[in-house]
């Protein structure tokens, strides 16, 4: 059996042709066309779904949707990337093509496909971190989507890991996310060579940095440079980088002593560091709660990549 996975984003729909193991037949991709009335983008997706699925029988749909989404009642009830508020997406797609329909947020989603198909498949409980431009993801309990009441819960990025910290997006201080995000990193590293007025750091090597005229682009620098940086033994970016982790393992610590996860999937462009997961496991195998006599809780790195959201949707209706 085949199955439609889509995920909706705030400037593309991805959409795949999906089999019952996880595996992408075919792919596809339209635009969103911005902030439009739901019919239109409806409109749209069920069109390129007809292409998608030319040929192929498919038998359910399942959609992954940024924002607060109500998976029960197959609602989103405000997307701010969509400016959508109170619509029945199930409803409208099960109109337009007459199948099954499953929606859910897109991050838990992510986590639903990884748990059946990625990093994660050996086990029924996890939860995936995403690092990105904020700190998102999703929980898995018994081989299910643990949502919370009206699909709300599961906002790892928006729980305080240091009071009065450093503003969060969201409107608090001290995020997981205001800390772990990889925004947070590039933030730190930007104000470590601010403070760095020798210019001895070689994370100005991604500046373009010319000593003789001066000049340089501190736009340029991200995440890799500071890994990259560290291992070179620089010794403002190790502090960077020393930082970093530990404020995401402690975030990490949070998660496994309120779920106690058999594994932790992390994902995201940070991910690629290849120390990173090492780090942050024995971070957690010393500090969660009973130490490293309590059940061990493993911290793997996500395999779907950008792949996750429509897999992970998908799986919302792959029994």
């Amino acid at each position: 059996m085949n199955y439609i996975g889509i995920d909706i984003g705030g400037t593309n729909v991805k959409m795949a042709l999906v089999d019952a193991n996880g595996k992408i037949l075919k792919r596809s991709s339209i635009k969103t066309h911005g902030a439009r009335l739901p019919q239109e983008v409806v409109a749209d997706i069920v069109s390129e779904i007809k292409n998608l699925s030319k040929g192929v029988e498919y038998t359910a749909i399942g959609v992954g949707c940024p924002g607060a989404v109500d998976s029960k009642h197959g609602v989103v009830e405000y997307s701010p990337n969509l400016q959508w508020r109170n619509v029945n997406l199930e409803q409208l797609l099960n109109e337009a093509t007459g199948k099954y329909v499953k929606i859910a947020n897109d991050a838990s989603c992510a986590a639903l496909g990884e748990t059946k198909f990625g990093a994660g498949k050996h086990y029924t409980d996890t939860a995936l971190i995403t690092l990105g431009t904020g700190v998102g993801g999703g929980f898995v309990v018994d081989g299910k989507l643990f949502e919370g009441y009206k699909s709300m819960g599961a906002e790892i990025g928006h729980t305080v890991i240091v009071v009065d910290g450093e503003q969060c997006s969201c409107g608090r201080k001290g995020c997981f996310e205001a800390y772990a995000s990889a925004t947070a990193l590039i933030r730190e590293a930007r104000r470590a060579m601010q403070n760095d007025t020798d210019k001895v750091s070689k994370m100005w090597d991604f500046c373009g940095f010319d000593r003789k005229a001066k000049s340089y682009d501190v736009s340029k620098i991200d995440g890799r440079a500071v890994f990259w940086a560290s291992k070179q033994g620089d010794a403002i970016a190790k502090d960077v980088d020393d930082r970093y982790v530990k404020h995401l393992a402690e975030g990490v610590v949070n998660v496994v002593n309120l779920f106690r996860s058999q594994a932790v999937i992390l994902g995201g462009g940070v991910c690629a560091e290849e120390t990173l997961a090492p780090r942050v496991q024995d971070y957690v195998d010393k500090y969660r709660y009973g130490g490293k006599v309590s059940l061990s809780t493993k911290v793997v790195i996500a395999t779907l990549g950008n792949d996750a959201g429509v897999v992970g949707a998908a799986s919302l209706v792959i029994p």
